[in-house]
């Protein structure tokens, strides 16, 4: 590996950790002492950053909080690409969210300590709920282009994409 592309991946896993780290800060301290009472520069305290730095990686204490789930949207649609193309799509879908759920490595939600504490508070915040739905709504839209693609359809002109993930996800 030459040098000039070890400085890119160094950054890189450097701004993963810092990412990762702030992500973690939020969702403890929203637990800990609630929503309404935790601020931006209290999160960017506790990862070790300015607040300048969580501003380059989150546009709230909210996205921060919940950003934990974005990953496992993205982790089911890339299990569905590489699902075999023969594979009828809601077949495919389901399986891509099986493994997903069975995979022991995955680093998914439902395994992660109090993230039904925080799924709790955020139907009791609105911000946060909203944040938490806009998450689920990207990764759905994604799965329905990933479903589109396999039918070789427009999902704006045909439904059977938007049906097959609103049936996969239950």
């Amino acid at each position: 590996m030459t040098p000039e592309r070890k400085i890119p991946e160094r950054r890189s896993r450097k701004a993963r950790r810092t990412r990762d780290t702030l992500a973690q800060a939020a969702f403890e301290l929203v637990l800990d002492r609630g929503l309404r009472n935790v601020t931006v520069e209290e999160i960017a305290e506790a990862a070790d950053v300015d607040r300048r730095t969580f501003s380059r990686y989150f546009p709230s204490k909210e996205a921060a909080a919940l950003d934990s789930l974005r990953g496992d949207g993205d982790r089911i649609n890339a299990a569905l690409r590489a699902r075999p193309a023969p594979e009828p799509p809601l077949l495919a879908y389901r399986r891509a969210v099986l493994d997903w759920l069975a995979d022991p490595e995955a680093e998914a939600w439902h395994r992660r300590p109090r993230i039904f504490e925080l799924l709790v508070v955020a139907e009791e915040e609105p911000t946060l709920y909203a944040v938490f739905h806009h998450i689920r709504v990207d990764a759905q839209e994604d799965s329905i282009a990933i479903v589109a693609d396999r039918l070789g359809v427009d999902p704006r002109q045909d439904i059977r994409p938007a049906v097959t993930v609103a049936a996969g996800a239950g």
